[in-house]
């Protein structure tokens, strides 16, 4: 610490010292630059991997999409929540809200065991949630054979897919 030399005898000289303060600022700088991503991010599951999935695509004003990651995290349309919140927050959705559909979509890592997601089918039944659709990925280098699908895709050096006599399997 410096002194001010004065020639007036023993005047005292107050200055703030800001020091404490630049390091509490730093301090929160960095805990809000690594916490931000995080938050940014949603949530990171890989769901199974069918064939013939027909494409629905998220409607974030209508659609409700509960995941589970692969640590047992619950996620309420890519926003991580509590599971003791996770029953009031679908109640409200689907019971306090008047809706025209009941369905929630869900979304659940592939290595998950298969107990952790009835119970979360089973809270959202519980609250009001009348259909559970499940979301998984098109298996890579396969096509979707459904008619009308958005994502049938013609793979490298074959003809456009065909249905299956008997329909989609």
């Amino acid at each position: 610490m410096a002194m001010a030399a004065s020639s007036g005898g023993g005047s005292v000289q107050s200055t703030p010292n800001v020091t404490p303060m630049i390091d509490v600022m730093l301090v929160l700088l960095i805990i809000f630059m690594v916490v931000t991503p995080a938050l940014l991010a949603g949530f990171t599951a890989d769901p199974p991997q069918a064939q013939n999935i027909k494409d629905h695509p998220e409607d974030d004003q209508t659609d409700q999409v509960m995941g589970l990651d692969k640590d047992g995290n619950y996620y309420l349309n890519k926003k991580q929540i509590d599971k003791d919140k996770l029953a009031a927050a679908i109640h409200h959705i689907y019971v306090e809200t008047p809706r025209d559909d009941y369905i929630m979509y869900f979304k659940a890592d592939k290595n998950l065991e298969y107990s952790k997601v009835l119970d979360a089918m089973d809270i959202a039944m519980k609250n009001g949630v009348r259909v559970v659709g499940m979301i998984s990925e098109q298996k890579p280098g396969t096509a979707s054979t459904v008619p009308g699908d958005s994502k049938q895709q013609t793979l490298p050096g074959s003809a456009p897919a065909a249905p299956p006599a008997g329909g989609a399997k």
